[in-house]
């Protein structure tokens, strides 16, 4: 498996910005599926959004769509997560997964490694 690390959550005000990355330590990082969950306290895992290991297929929650923008570049062993227009309901941690394949992208039980998580907190 994959190891994953994330960076780049804070604390920010409503409408703000941020750009999360995911490092993956695996030089064969372009055959992987990276997808971003997120996780608020007291709930379960949730998708955010996913992309295929050339960069090429894209997916996202349906409450991100047009706000969050999910890209990578394999040269940096790096996925992004681009978060426009941010609302205090995106407050969670967000976690980073790597998995083969592109199927089953709802379901966290689908990917194989996972990171320990960021916090995002947007206040209003």
């Amino acid at each position: 498996q994959v190891q994953l690390v994330e960076s780049g959550g804070g604390v920010v005000q409503a409408g703000d910005s941020l750009r999360l990355s995911c490092a993956a330590s695996e030089r064969t990082f372009s055959h992987y599926t990276v997808a971003w969950f997120y996780q608020a306290p007291g709930t379960e895992r949730e998708f955010v959004s996913a992309i295929s290991g050339s960069g090429g297929t894209t997916h996202y929650e349906n409450s991100v769509k047009g706000r969050f923008t999910i890209s990578r570049d394999n040269g940096k062993n790096t996925v992004y997560l681009q978060m426009d227009s941010l609302k205090p309901e995106d407050t969670a941690v967000y976690y980073c997964a790597a998995g083969i394949g592109w199927h089953n992208l709802y379901v966290p039980a689908s990917y194989n490694s996972w990171g320990q998580g960021t916090q995002v907190t947007v206040s209003s």
